[in-house]
């Protein structure tokens, strides 16, 4: 058990890392923020791909009809949140009525932090539900890749929700509760093995379309709007064999 709590709260930790790094960059230029945001569209599309989805249709309880059906309810929902993003402008702390044109800025960045929480819920199941089993050296492989994922993905989400006015100490916390999510997960897939092992193709596949959702309908089309799309292009392309090879030489 002490393994399994120091798993989790090394993979959340890994988030509030990634933001520290974060706030090392106070005044980033345009090109250096699309080329990280980039970077991780690139680890995040593979980490959809390789490290959600394919494990969802090769789950003993899985199918490509189950993975099928968990994509697009995963990108639904991030459709459906996304109508809803407006309402949460409170939980920033930024006076809308003052800025107004602060508004689809706002919706972008919480719409991203929204999908970064949702997806790391099932990560947490996934890497609780491998500590069910014998095999402690597989968890910690997939705990690890996780980890790794999340360090730049907690990097992205600082400089945007700074720049949209948010402060820096609702930054932090914000970030934190993105972090904690994955927590939580990791106890709960750990607690509640035979019930997560039913649900987790779907879910998988759930926080694989979750993930592509945001790369294709926010990351990708924001870091082409300022004529850093060679630069943004290669970058996405480093970052998903990075995590390739990650995936690789751990798995």
């Amino acid at each position: 058990m002490d393994i399994v709590l120091l798993t989790a709260l090394g993979v959340g930790g890994a988030t509030m890392i990634g933001a520290l790094i974060g706030f090392v960059f106070k005044n980033p230029s345009q090109r250096f923020n699309d080329v990280i945001l980039s970077f991780a569209a690139g680890i995040m599309l593979c980490a959809s791909v390789v490290g959600l989805i394919m494990p969802s249709i090769e789950e003993k309880n899985g199918s490509l009809f189950i993975t099928a059906i968990g994509v697009v309810a995963g990108a639904l929902c991030l459709n459906l949140i996304d109508k809803v993003v407006p309402h949460l402008h409170k939980m920033t702390g930024v006076d809308i009525e003052k800025h107004p044109h602060k508004t689809k800025q706002l919706s972008k960045v919480l719409l991203f932090v929204i999908a970064i929480a949702i997806h790391n819920l099932p990560e947490g199941i996934a890497a609780g539900v491998s500590f069910g089993s014998d095999n402690v050296a597989h968890a910690l492989t997939i705990a690890g890749g996780i980890a790794l994922q999340n360090i730049p993905e907690g990097m992205v989400i600082i400089a945007p929700m700074i720049s949209s006015g948010i402060s820096k100490r609702r930054t932090l916390g914000i970030a934190l509760l993105t972090g904690v999510v994955e927590v939580v997960g990791t106890l709960i897939g750990y607690f509640a093995v035979s019930l997560s092992s039913a649900i987790l193709p779907f879910a998988l596949a759930f926080a694989g379309g979750t993930m592509i959702y945001v790369i294709s309908d926010e990351m990708i089309p924001e870091t082409h709007s300022h004529g850093n799309e060679r630069y943004a292009t290669y970058a996405l392309i480093i970052g998903f064999i990075t995590m390739l090879g990650f995936d690789y030489f751990l798995g």
